[in-house]
């Protein structure tokens, strides 16, 4: 009988410190999430501007006597964290054709409302240059914005000695944009 009380004893014990155990134990756990930001503005690689080429063809005399205009869907897609402006700028004072060039002020490059332009702002037309030139001032940030363009030579260029009495043949230059955060 003693054997029986002290073995009740010993499970009534195992018992409680099971039981204290068991409620001892953690049931929950927290863990700290980070999001580290860092200021990001990019000129998207599926841009059109982006290793695209724009052509102009005068063909004929009334290619000579017309404004040609070159409508380019999303010519940039920006993705800045910031507001930003974008700019344009010619490489070189002149398209070129060996020693042959017909001055880049011959081009006006127009940013697009509506269509699949996304991109707010102030939209400015400038006439091509080698100097920076806002094309639009204070975009919103944003994700994908796009910004379509045209690309006109206008027929008092187009009939003038700018172009005509050049050799025959295509004249190149490279035009570069830039997406600043403001």
């Amino acid at each position: 009988m003693k054997k029986l009380i002290i073995l009740s004893t010993l499970a009534l014990v195992a018992m409680v410190f099971t039981s204290i155990n068991t409620t001892a134990q953690n049931t929950t756990a927290t863990t700290q999430v980070n999001i580290n930001l860092s200021d990001v503005i990019s000129i998207d690689p599926g841009s059109a501007a982006d290793g695209s080429t724009v052509e102009f063809n005068y063909n004929t005399a009334a290619d000579y006597n017309s404004t040609q205009t070159k409508k380019v869907p999303k010519s940039l897609i920006v993705t800045s964290t910031k507001s930003f402006d974008v700019n344009v700028k010619a490489n070189g004072a002149n398209f070129e054709k060996g020693s042959d060039f017909i001055p880049v002020n011959v081009l006006t490059i127009k940013p697009v409302t509506g269509g699949t332009t996304t991109m707010t702002g102030t939209p400015s037309n400038v006439v091509l240059s080698t100097s920076d030139q806002k094309l639009i001032a204070g975009a919103d940030l944003g994700s994908s914005l796009v910004l379509d363009l045209e690309y006109v030579i206008p027929q008092a260029k187009s009939s003038s000695s700018d172009i005509l009495g050049k050799p025959a043949g295509t004249y190149t230059q490279k035009v570069t944009y830039t997406a600043t955060a403001l």
